[in-house]
């Protein structure tokens, strides 16, 4: 069928959005008819019209989430593309849990909105392989993606806080896309057109720290100054020295005299802070102020490891894939059994791992589909250090070797505190895993740990352990 053939249908209560895509799409050899109200879209898809929808969600007279399953119902094949101003993650994931075959974010690029069109009207719109890849290019584009239920919990949290300028604190395991989220913050909220000022505090020496964030007096005015009128976020905030943390303190209170020397007064910034270390035990330790963690704390969110939410791992691998050709690597799909496998590995490095691992395939691999043998072999030989020259690798080898690091730095010699911090780097994971084993079940986790049920409690309190979900 030509283009000539194939009719579209607008739905939209603004005009001139009306009249911008009519006119592009019959420039393309489209017919088109258009609406400004979801009745009469509804009205042409019974009577059996169009092959395409072009839809806003917020109508005059209904909601087009309403609207969508009905269009699915009553004709499964018609592909529907949603657009919509209110760009948040959660309108993302709705038009795609809807069965939209694409979501468009407004303002629109006039390009995009066609060539969706363009593989809507090219493509099986029943096709499993077709909704996978639809999901794919919307996703690729979204700063986070998942529609797990954990994820879920992500993004509702996050769309109440778009729209408010509190300080937040983001929790999660390295490599879970903690800043992404400080990211989504940021761009979705009313800070959107001032800077986003990053600074890992893990990665500045501990004595250039201050400097960093408040300046040197040499003319650098330092990252709260760059940040004024934006965000300022802070990653690996468990790593900021005490006497840094008592200015941060000042500056989220107010009290902080720092001049931004543009406009003569104190920098106005949000303050969003991200870490994969448990402050609590931190605070308890003195290494961490209680006062600027009660301050941070002020709305947590809370990310997932990967290993929580391995149903997502089909629509991350293909947005990573699609990510990866866009940025100039070699086209590649991924069958059903490679993403069976991926979906058994436990991915310590969560889901910056995975979109490592599609990288390295995606260029060191001549096959154009991505197998599970592929997969099997990357993640073997992922693991090389299980072993040494004489057996396997031991535990104590493995702790031996990680204390080493902590010994390499200042003299030889760590902070205090160093026996607790080891104990909980061990306890941690294996608790949590014992959880995620018997799904949450605390009295069988006890007795497989050898602990006292109250014993296990309180360590899951003080660890900050979060717990597994029981099925439903």
């Amino acid at each position: 069928m030509n283009a000539s053939a194939k009719k579209i249908l607008i739905a939209d209560d603004d005009s001139s959005i009306r009249l911008v895509l009519s006119q592009a799409f019959t420039r393309l050899g489209y017919q088109v008819r258009a609406t400004g109200n979801a009745t009469t879209l509804l009205k042409w898809v019974s009577d059996g019209e169009g092959d395409l929808v072009v839809t806003d969600v917020v109508m005059p007279d209904e909601n087009v989430f309403d609207v969508l399953p009905r269009i699915r119902k009553e004709r499964p094949k018609l592909p529907v593309i949603v657009m919509s101003g209110q760009n948040t993650l959660l309108t993302a994931v709705s038009a795609a849990d809807a069965g939209a075959f694409e979501y468009v974010s407004k303002p629109f690029d006039l390009d995009d909105v066609t060539a969706a069109a363009r593989r809507a009207l090219s493509k099986p719109a029943d096709s499993e392989a077709s909704k996978a890849q639809a999901r794919a290019m919307r996703d690729e584009r979204l700063p986070l993606i998942g529609r797990s239920a954990p994820m879920q919990d992500v993004y509702r949290t996050i769309a109440r806080l778009v729209g408010a300028d509190l300080t937040v604190l983001i929790l999660g395991e390295s490599g879970t896309g903690k800043e992404l989220v400080a990211r989504a913050l940021h761009e979705l909220g009313r800070r959107r057109d001032g800077k986003f000022v990053v600074i890992n505090l893990a990665a500045v020496p501990r004595e250039r720290v201050e400097a960093e964030l408040f300046g040197r007096g040499d003319g650098d005015l330092g990252k709260l100054v760059e940040a004024d009128g934006g965000t300022l976020f802070l990653d690996e905030i468990g790593d900021m020295p005490l006497d840094a943390q008592t200015r941060l303190l000042r500056v989220i209170d107010g009290s902080e005299p720092a001049v931004n020397p543009k406009t003569g007064r104190r920098p106005n910034v949000r303050v969003i802070a991200a870490t994969n270390r448990d402050l609590r035990s931190l605070i308890q330790q003195g290494l961490f102020r209680e006062d600027l963690y009660f301050r941070l704390n002020v709305a947590p969110v809370r990310l997932p490891p990967l290993r929580d939410r391995t149903e997502d791992i089909p629509d991350l691998a293909r947005a990573f894939l699609l990510r990866a050709n866009r940025e100039g690597l070699p086209s590649k799909t991924i069958d059903q059994g490679a993403l069976d496998r991926l979906k058994t590995h436990a991915w310590p490095g969560n889901v910056r791992e995975l979109e490592n691992l599609v990288r390295r395939i995606c260029a060191l691999y001549a096959e154009e589909l991505i197998s599970a043998r592929i997969i099997e072999r990357e993640l073997q030989d992922q693991t090389p250090a299980v072993r040494g020259e004489e057996g396997p690798v031991t535990l104590s080898m493995l702790v031996e070797r990680h204390l080493a690091s902590h010994f390499a730095d200042q003299d030889g010699l760590p902070e205090p505190g160093l026996y607790d911090r080891i104990l909980e780097e061990v306890e941690r994971p294996l608790i949590q895993m014992t959880l995620s084993a018997t799904r949450g079940n605390q009295v069988r986790a006890a007795e497989i740990l050898g602990l006292n049920r109250n014993t296990l409690r309180k360590k899951i309190q003080d660890l900050g352990v979060e717990m597994a979900r029981g099925r439903r």
